[in-house]
């Protein structure tokens, strides 16, 4: 699988702490290798536009659609934050 970052996505990125950047990337390894592995909580949100969310940490989340052989990353931020409209 390959991965693709929207410019939404990436100007969520530049926003995070570095810390947070850090885990991120490692989550996103693990997504790759494995999109079933347990600390990525991978679940579909209740959206039309088959839309996912990933785990970093407690508060922090990621959305990304699937296309083809492709993780389209859409958003990352807080949890309450990628929850609103």
């Amino acid at each position: 699988m390959f991965i693709r970052r929207l410019d939404s996505f990436k100007d969520d990125f530049q926003k995070l702490p570095e810390e947070i950047k850090r885990r991120v990337e490692k989550q996103l390894r693990l997504l790759v290798q494995n999109h079933h592995h347990p600390s990525l909580r991978i679940k579909k949100m209740s959206d039309p536009r088959n839309i996912w969310e990933g785990r970093i940490t407690k508060g922090y989340r990621f959305t990304f659609q699937i296309e083809n052989d492709t993780y389209i990353l859409r958003r990352i931020g807080t949890h309450d934050i990628l929850r609103k409209p």
